[in-house]
């Protein structure tokens, strides 16, 4: 007996939706220099996101200019006051 669907899935569980809902893709590359710039800093930080959360801000903050995820303030996305604060003394110390 099998327990679940086609492809593995499962019968009779009911799929649950991502926390913040769907968002469209940036068909028109809008916002690809943020994501390229983030991306090449995970690369060369050895995937120590930590040390790119100002790209990752930086493209959040440009998907939600281009419309392409809806408008938030950014604490909810994990950057608070605190952040800012470290994020302007490191910009000082460089």
């Amino acid at each position: 007996m099998s327990a679940g669907g086609a492809f593995g899935g499962n019968r009779g569980l009911r799929p649950v939706p991502p926390e913040k809902g769907v968002f469209p893709l940036d068909h028109m590359h809008l916002c690809d220099l943020e994501k390229k710039e983030y991306l090449n800093c995970l690369k060369s930080s050895g995937h120590k996101s930590d040390n790119c959360r100002h790209l990752s801000k930086k493209y959040l903050v440009c998907r939600m200019e281009k419309n392409l995820m809806a408008k938030q303030d950014m604490s909810e996305l994990g950057f608070g006051k605190n952040y800012d604060a470290e994020t302007s003394s490191e910009e000082m110390e460089q």
